[in-house]
């Protein structure tokens, strides 16, 4: 199994789109890390305002809904704190503004590890197979363009616009010093190549999924058994996946 990084800054920060999708990034790995010392944080760039195919929801009612389940999904998993940065579902563009609220999140968090969603347009696994096996069975599906420019904008917060003084010098002003990110660890890769053990609480993974009733809360045992399958692995255990990029210390 690979462990967290050797760091006395016990730190992580999740950044993701919507609500429920540092769950299903990073969940299992924030729960895991908890138990082992470290403090996670969730910062989540929309409002998640368009997730829902119910003909009554509205927008004005599931967005405070979405946030409420997510709180709650942080808490089931032992995550300190989840802001929202409120960008539009749907409708995220990569701007000053939100790069600005990734690098402040940084910058008041100080995280020695930042997850984020790959930028990849098509995620791709295998089906019960090893990745490794060219003869494998593959399924692709669409990386939503809300994770794509998120994930875009946290690299480029990470590296190097929350390092460099002269980028948002108004955080300064507010008390807040530039940080130097050492890891970042990206899900959906097409590049994995860290394999995080989350088998011993995989089921604190499901109820922090579930905690997201308007978005899974009628699809009952089913929903947890897809759950289970997506992390499983032909050797009985479970794991998120991710791209680890070490970055400049200089």
């Amino acid at each position: 199994m690979n462990m967290p990084p050797e760091t006395d800054n016990k730190v992580g920060l999740v950044v993701a789109a919507h609500p429920d999708d540092p769950d299903f990034g990073a969940g299992g790995t924030a729960a895991l890390w908890t138990t082992l010392g470290w403090q996670m944080h969730y910062l989540v760039v929309t409002n998640g305002a368009k997730g829902s195919a119910d003909p009554e929801m509205t927008s004005e009612r599931l967005v405070p809904m979405r946030e409420v389940e997510q709180r709650n999904a942080a808490e089931e998993l032992g995550v300190m704190s989840c802001t929202f940065l409120g960008g539009e579902d749907g409708e995220l563009e990569y701007t000053r503004e939100y790069l600005g609220g990734i690098v402040k999140a940084i910058r008041r968090i100080q995280p020695h590890v930042v997850f984020t969603h790959s930028t990849d347009i098509i995620h791709r696994r295998a089906l019960e197979a090893d990745p490794a096996d060219p003869l494998s069975e593959w399924r692709g599906f669409i990386n939503h363009r809300d994770h794509r420019c998120t994930g875009e904008m946290t690299i480029d917060a990470v590296y190097p616009t929350a390092r460099d003084r002269l980028n948002f010098p108004e955080h300064l002003e507010e008390g807040l010093e530039c940080h130097k990110v050492a890891e970042l660890f990206i899900w959906g890769s097409m590049l994995a190549n860290y394999d995080i053990d989350i088998t011993d609480v995989i089921q604190t993974k499901i109820r922090a999924l579930t905690r997201h009733v308007s978005q899974f809360g009628d699809r009952g045992e089913d929903f947890i058994a897809n759950v289970e399958k997506r992390w499983s692995s032909a050797d009985g255990r479970f794991y998120e996946h991710f791209e680890r990029v070490s970055l400049p210390v200089f």
